[in-house]
Protein backbone atom coordinates (compact mmCIF):
# COMPACT_ATOMS: atom_id res chain seq x y z
CA UNK A 1 0.00 0.00 0.00
CA UNK A 2 1.30 3.74 -0.49
CA UNK A 3 0.96 6.37 1.93
CA UNK A 4 1.33 9.73 1.84
CA UNK A 5 2.08 11.25 5.21
CA UNK A 6 1.77 15.13 5.77
CA UNK A 7 4.49 16.33 7.79
CA UNK A 8 4.58 19.33 9.61
CA UNK A 9 7.74 21.42 10.28
CA UNK A 10 9.00 23.99 13.09
CA UNK A 11 12.35 26.37 12.88
CA UNK A 12 13.78 23.88 10.18
CA UNK A 13 13.00 20.47 12.05
CA UNK A 14 9.99 18.28 11.29
CA UNK A 15 7.67 17.44 13.85
CA UNK A 16 7.82 14.97 16.24
CA UNK A 17 4.30 13.39 15.92
CA UNK A 18 4.85 13.37 11.97
CA UNK A 19 7.94 11.54 12.30
CA UNK A 20 5.85 8.95 14.45
CA UNK A 21 3.62 8.05 11.61
CA UNK A 22 6.09 8.19 9.19
CA UNK A 23 7.75 5.31 10.53
CA UNK A 24 4.57 3.23 11.22
CA UNK A 25 3.71 3.80 7.21
CA UNK A 26 7.27 2.88 6.02
CA UNK A 27 6.63 -0.31 8.30
CA UNK A 28 3.17 -0.99 6.58
CA UNK A 29 4.13 -0.41 2.98
CA UNK A 30 5.44 2.37 0.78
CA UNK A 31 5.85 5.58 2.66
CA UNK A 32 5.98 8.62 0.82
CA UNK A 33 6.24 12.56 2.90
CA UNK A 34 5.13 15.83 2.25
CA UNK A 35 6.19 19.07 3.61
CA UNK A 36 4.62 22.59 2.42
CA UNK A 37 5.13 25.85 3.41
CA UNK A 38 8.28 28.64 4.39
CA UNK A 39 11.52 26.24 4.89
CA UNK A 40 10.04 23.01 3.89
CA UNK A 41 13.01 21.85 1.05
CA UNK A 42 15.39 22.34 3.87
CA UNK A 43 13.64 20.88 6.28
CA UNK A 44 12.67 17.99 3.82
CA UNK A 45 15.65 15.72 3.42
CA UNK A 46 15.70 14.06 7.48
CA UNK A 47 12.50 11.97 6.26
CA UNK A 48 14.60 9.50 4.76
CA UNK A 49 15.82 8.56 7.69
CA UNK A 50 12.56 7.93 9.15
CA UNK A 51 11.38 5.56 6.38
CA UNK A 52 10.15 7.80 3.64
CA UNK A 53 11.47 6.30 0.00
CA UNK A 54 10.35 10.09 -1.41
CA UNK A 55 9.43 13.86 0.28
CA UNK A 56 7.14 16.24 -1.92
CA UNK A 57 7.93 19.56 -1.31
CA UNK A 58 5.94 22.88 -2.25
CA UNK A 59 6.89 26.25 -1.03
CA UNK A 60 4.56 28.22 -2.56
CA UNK A 61 3.59 32.09 -1.05
CA UNK A 62 -0.09 31.16 -0.79
CA UNK A 63 1.35 28.04 1.83
CA UNK A 64 3.67 30.65 3.58
CA UNK A 65 1.28 31.53 6.30
CA UNK A 66 -0.09 28.45 8.81
CA UNK A 67 -3.46 28.10 7.22
CA UNK A 68 -5.57 24.94 6.59
CA UNK A 69 -7.38 26.00 3.15
CA UNK A 70 -4.04 26.59 1.09
CA UNK A 71 -2.61 23.00 2.32
CA UNK A 72 -5.99 21.30 1.34
CA UNK A 73 -5.63 22.48 -2.39
CA UNK A 74 -1.54 21.55 -2.26
CA UNK A 75 -2.23 17.84 -0.51
CA UNK A 76 -5.50 17.88 -3.20
CA UNK A 77 -3.11 17.94 -6.37
CA UNK A 78 -0.34 15.45 -4.60
CA UNK A 79 -2.76 13.12 -3.72
CA UNK A 80 -4.16 12.98 -7.42
CA UNK A 81 -0.47 13.28 -9.33
CA UNK A 82 0.97 10.83 -6.83
CA UNK A 83 -1.76 8.36 -6.45
CA UNK A 84 -1.35 7.27 -3.00
CA UNK A 85 -3.65 4.78 -1.52
CA UNK A 86 -3.82 6.50 2.25
CA UNK A 87 -2.79 10.05 3.65
CA UNK A 88 -1.96 9.81 7.32
CA UNK A 89 -1.68 12.82 9.59
CA UNK A 90 -0.22 13.08 13.29
CA UNK A 91 -2.98 15.30 15.12
CA UNK A 92 -2.40 19.12 15.49
CA UNK A 93 -4.62 21.93 15.02
CA UNK A 94 -3.76 22.69 12.16
CA UNK A 95 -3.30 18.84 10.72
CA UNK A 96 -6.66 18.59 12.03
CA UNK A 97 -8.39 21.14 10.13
CA UNK A 98 -6.56 19.91 6.87
CA UNK A 99 -7.47 16.53 7.37
CA UNK A 100 -10.90 17.37 7.28
CA UNK A 101 -10.59 20.01 4.74
CA UNK A 102 -9.26 17.13 2.19
CA UNK A 103 -11.70 14.19 3.06
CA UNK A 104 -14.65 16.50 2.19
CA UNK A 105 -12.79 17.84 -1.19
CA UNK A 106 -12.04 14.38 -2.15
CA UNK A 107 -15.02 12.91 -1.04
CA UNK A 108 -12.89 10.38 0.69
CA UNK A 109 -13.49 8.39 4.50
CA UNK A 110 -11.56 9.77 7.44
CA UNK A 111 -10.68 7.68 10.64
CA UNK A 112 -9.55 9.94 13.24
CA UNK A 113 -7.94 9.68 17.13
CA UNK A 114 -6.46 6.56 15.99
CA UNK A 115 -3.60 5.15 18.38
CA UNK A 116 -2.17 2.48 15.17
CA UNK A 117 -2.54 1.11 12.16
CA UNK A 118 -1.92 -2.16 11.02
CA UNK A 119 -3.14 -4.37 7.90
CA UNK A 120 -5.35 -6.98 7.70
CA UNK A 121 -5.52 -8.87 4.91
CA UNK A 122 -4.12 -6.40 2.95
CA UNK A 123 -6.18 -3.40 3.99
CA UNK A 124 -5.31 -0.88 6.11
CA UNK A 125 -7.08 -1.01 9.57
CA UNK A 126 -7.15 2.08 12.25
CA UNK A 127 -7.31 1.04 15.88
CA UNK A 128 -9.31 3.66 17.72
CA UNK A 129 -10.07 3.92 21.93
CA UNK A 130 -13.46 3.76 22.73
CA UNK A 131 -16.07 3.74 25.44
CA UNK A 132 -13.74 6.72 27.40
CA UNK A 133 -10.68 4.29 25.81
CA UNK A 134 -11.90 1.38 27.91
CA UNK A 135 -11.63 -0.49 25.03
CA UNK A 136 -10.04 -0.45 21.28
CA UNK A 137 -12.00 -0.84 18.01
CA UNK A 138 -11.35 -1.28 14.68
CA UNK A 139 -11.85 0.69 12.12
CA UNK A 140 -11.57 0.73 8.24
CA UNK A 141 -12.82 2.39 5.20
CA UNK A 142 -15.07 1.47 1.95
CA UNK A 143 -12.98 3.48 -0.40
CA UNK A 144 -9.62 5.54 -1.35
CA UNK A 145 -8.15 7.10 -0.42
CA UNK A 146 -7.88 6.32 3.39
CA UNK A 147 -7.75 9.39 5.26
CA UNK A 148 -6.34 8.88 9.23
CA UNK A 149 -5.52 11.53 11.98
CA UNK A 150 -3.71 9.78 14.53
CA UNK A 151 -3.23 10.84 18.35
CA UNK A 152 -0.57 13.07 19.38
CA UNK A 153 2.00 10.76 20.86
CA UNK A 154 0.63 7.70 19.93
CA UNK A 155 3.48 6.50 17.35
CA UNK A 156 6.94 7.05 18.24
CA UNK A 157 9.54 7.68 15.30
CA UNK A 158 12.04 4.92 14.98
CA UNK A 159 14.69 5.90 12.97
CA UNK A 160 15.39 3.57 9.58
CA UNK A 161 19.06 5.05 8.61
CA UNK A 162 17.63 5.57 4.82
CA UNK A 163 17.75 8.60 2.35
CA UNK A 164 14.54 9.93 0.38
CA UNK A 165 14.43 11.57 -2.62
CA UNK A 166 13.12 15.09 -2.46
CA UNK A 167 10.50 16.13 -5.21
CA UNK A 168 9.18 19.94 -6.12
CA UNK A 169 5.61 19.88 -6.87
CA UNK A 170 3.55 22.69 -7.96
CA UNK A 171 -0.14 23.43 -7.35
CA UNK A 172 -2.95 24.97 -8.20
CA UNK A 173 -5.09 27.27 -5.54
CA UNK A 174 -8.61 28.24 -5.58
CA UNK A 175 -9.83 31.64 -5.05
CA UNK A 176 -11.59 31.06 -1.94
CA UNK A 177 -8.47 29.24 -0.18
CA UNK A 178 -6.56 32.64 -0.04
CA UNK A 179 -8.79 35.04 0.82
CA UNK A 180 -7.94 34.27 4.88
CA UNK A 181 -5.02 35.70 6.08
CA UNK A 182 -3.03 35.35 9.17
CA UNK A 183 -2.54 39.27 10.85
CA UNK A 184 -0.71 37.85 13.58
CA UNK A 185 1.07 35.01 15.53
CA UNK A 186 2.30 34.42 18.68
CA UNK A 187 4.54 32.13 20.38
CA UNK A 188 4.45 31.22 23.78
CA UNK A 189 7.93 31.58 25.32
CA UNK A 190 8.79 28.33 27.18
CA UNK A 191 12.28 26.47 28.24
CA UNK A 192 12.75 23.03 28.15
CA UNK A 193 11.45 20.15 26.22
CA UNK A 194 7.83 20.07 25.17
CA UNK A 195 5.97 17.01 26.91
CA UNK A 196 6.00 15.32 23.49
CA UNK A 197 9.83 15.12 23.44
CA UNK A 198 10.46 14.80 27.31
CA UNK A 199 12.51 11.85 28.31
CA UNK A 200 11.40 12.69 32.16
CA UNK A 201 7.65 14.47 32.26
CA UNK A 202 6.75 15.77 36.17
CA UNK A 203 2.73 15.96 36.27
CA UNK A 204 0.08 17.84 38.33
CA UNK A 205 -3.34 17.43 39.11
CA UNK A 206 -6.14 19.07 41.37
CA UNK A 207 -4.17 17.68 44.86
CA UNK A 208 -1.72 20.17 44.52
CA UNK A 209 -4.51 22.50 45.95
CA UNK A 210 -3.87 25.55 43.95
CA UNK A 211 -2.03 27.28 40.45
CA UNK A 212 0.96 28.42 42.57
CA UNK A 213 1.97 24.71 43.71
CA UNK A 214 3.22 24.27 40.13
CA UNK A 215 6.36 26.21 40.86
CA UNK A 216 7.32 23.13 43.30
CA UNK A 217 6.85 20.67 39.58
CA UNK A 218 8.49 23.10 37.81
CA UNK A 219 11.51 23.13 39.89
CA UNK A 220 11.49 19.60 40.07
CA UNK A 221 11.09 19.49 36.40
CA UNK A 222 14.11 21.95 35.74
CA UNK A 223 16.21 19.99 38.07
CA UNK A 224 15.78 16.38 36.17
CA UNK A 225 15.45 18.13 32.60
CA UNK A 226 12.57 17.61 32.39
CA UNK A 227 8.88 18.85 31.67
CA UNK A 228 6.06 19.96 33.58
CA UNK A 229 2.52 17.94 32.31
CA UNK A 230 -1.05 18.48 33.58
CA UNK A 231 -4.37 16.89 34.37
CA UNK A 232 -7.44 18.09 32.01
CA UNK A 233 -9.04 19.16 35.61
CA UNK A 234 -6.06 21.72 36.01
CA UNK A 235 -6.21 22.73 32.65
CA UNK A 236 -10.36 23.58 32.82
CA UNK A 237 -9.52 25.78 35.83
CA UNK A 238 -6.70 27.80 34.25
CA UNK A 239 -4.19 26.39 36.41
CA UNK A 240 -1.92 25.71 33.79
CA UNK A 241 -1.53 25.76 29.89
CA UNK A 242 -3.53 23.15 27.80
CA UNK A 243 -0.46 22.22 25.30
CA UNK A 244 0.40 20.52 28.66
CA UNK A 245 -2.68 18.75 29.28
CA UNK A 246 -2.07 14.58 28.80
CA UNK A 247 -5.08 12.57 28.99
CA UNK A 248 -7.93 11.20 26.59
CA UNK A 249 -8.48 15.00 25.49
CA UNK A 250 -4.89 15.85 25.85
CA UNK A 251 -1.75 14.35 24.15
CA UNK A 252 -0.32 10.59 24.75
CA UNK A 253 3.20 10.65 26.39
CA UNK A 254 5.38 7.69 26.58
CA UNK A 255 8.63 8.99 28.66
CA UNK A 256 11.45 7.35 30.35
CA UNK A 257 9.70 8.48 33.77
CA UNK A 258 6.48 10.23 35.06
CA UNK A 259 5.70 11.82 38.13
CA UNK A 260 2.43 11.80 38.65
CA UNK A 261 2.16 14.43 41.73
CA UNK A 262 -1.33 15.28 43.73
CA UNK A 263 -3.03 12.80 40.21
CA UNK A 264 -6.04 10.37 41.01
CA UNK A 265 -5.12 8.36 38.64
CA UNK A 266 -8.44 8.38 36.26
CA UNK A 267 -8.93 6.56 33.42
CA UNK A 268 -9.19 9.11 31.30
CA UNK A 269 -5.39 10.47 32.41
CA UNK A 270 -3.94 6.97 32.40
CA UNK A 271 -4.78 6.79 28.60
CA UNK A 272 -2.19 9.68 28.20
CA UNK A 273 0.61 8.35 29.77
CA UNK A 274 -0.06 4.38 30.65
CA UNK A 275 3.36 3.93 28.02
CA UNK A 276 5.60 5.31 29.94
CA UNK A 277 8.36 3.40 31.20
CA UNK A 278 8.35 4.38 34.75
CA UNK A 279 5.52 5.99 36.49
CA UNK A 280 6.17 7.60 40.17
CA UNK A 281 2.97 8.75 42.33
CA UNK A 282 2.90 11.30 44.82
CA UNK A 283 -0.40 11.46 46.53
CA UNK A 284 -1.76 11.69 50.02
CA UNK A 285 -4.87 10.01 49.67
CA UNK A 286 -3.64 5.82 50.21
CA UNK A 287 -6.22 4.65 47.73
CA UNK A 288 -5.82 6.79 44.71
CA UNK A 289 -6.91 4.87 41.83
CA UNK A 290 -3.26 5.65 40.47
CA UNK A 291 -1.49 3.14 42.94
CA UNK A 292 -3.09 0.24 40.95
CA UNK A 293 -1.15 0.91 37.94
CA UNK A 294 2.25 2.90 39.25
CA UNK A 295 5.31 1.20 39.74
CA UNK A 296 6.48 3.24 42.72
CA UNK A 297 3.92 5.16 45.20
CA UNK A 298 4.80 7.70 47.72
CA UNK A 299 1.82 7.95 50.51
CA UNK A 300 2.47 11.65 51.60
CA UNK A 301 2.01 15.44 50.90
CA UNK A 302 3.40 16.62 47.96
CA UNK A 303 4.03 19.81 49.23
CA UNK A 304 7.04 18.25 51.45
CA UNK A 305 7.67 15.45 49.08
CA UNK A 306 8.14 17.22 45.89
CA UNK A 307 10.84 19.94 47.45
CA UNK A 308 12.64 17.33 48.93
CA UNK A 309 13.26 15.11 46.00
CA UNK A 310 14.25 18.67 44.12
CA UNK A 311 16.96 19.03 46.90
CA UNK A 312 18.45 15.17 46.23
CA UNK A 313 18.34 15.32 42.64
CA UNK A 314 20.52 18.97 43.05
CA UNK A 315 22.26 17.72 45.42
CA UNK A 316 23.67 14.79 43.23
CA UNK A 317 24.03 17.10 40.09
Amino acid sequence: MRFLVFLEHHEGELEKGGLGVLSKAASLGEAEGVVVGEGAAGAAGRAGAFGASKVYVCEDEALAAPLPQPRVDALAALVEQSGAEAVLFAASVVAADVAAGLAARLDAGLNWDLTDLVLADGDLVGKRPALGDTVLVDVGWTGSPRLALVRSGALDPVESGGSAEVEQFEAPFSDFSTLATLVDQTVEASSGPSIEDADIIVAGGRGLGSPEAFTLLEELASALGGAVAATRAVVDAGWYPYATQVGQTGKSVAPKLYIACGISGAIQHKVGMQGSGTIVAINKDPNAPIFDFCDLGIVGDLHQVVPKLTELVRSRG
